[in-house]
């Protein structure tokens, strides 16, 4: 079993094709990981994998999922704690921007 950083880091190629995906009518085109990508070097997104690094850092579990929707990175952690947090980043800076937990 890969330790859960390892884990998301193999899942980076996938997960850049979900985030310019808009509303469920919307379809994504083969260009979509292109533009993620040409961003990120571009230096207008920081790479998902900063953002996961601090993620973990702040609240150690399993990440359940990421996404890009508009201008931040989601990220849902289930804590070692057993408490799910949604984290939300700034896609420009990085910069954590709330912290939700959901409540059953």
């Amino acid at each position: 079993m890969l330790p859960p950083m390892r884990a998301c880091l193999l899942l980076l190629p996938l997960l850049c094709l979900l985030p310019l995906a808009a509303p469920a009518q919307s379809t994504l085109s083969d260009r979509d990981h292109e533009r993620v990508r040409a961003a990120v070097a571009r230096g207008e997104m920081v790479p998902l994998a900063d953002v996961l690094a601090d993620a973990q850092r702040r609240h150690p579990g399993t990440v359940l999922e990421v996404e890009l929707e508009d201008d931040e990175y989601e990220v849902e952690i289930l804590g070692d704690d057993g408490v799910i947090r949604e984290l939300e980043y700034d896609v420009r800076t990085g910069a954590l921007l709330e912290v939700e937990i959901e409540v059953d």
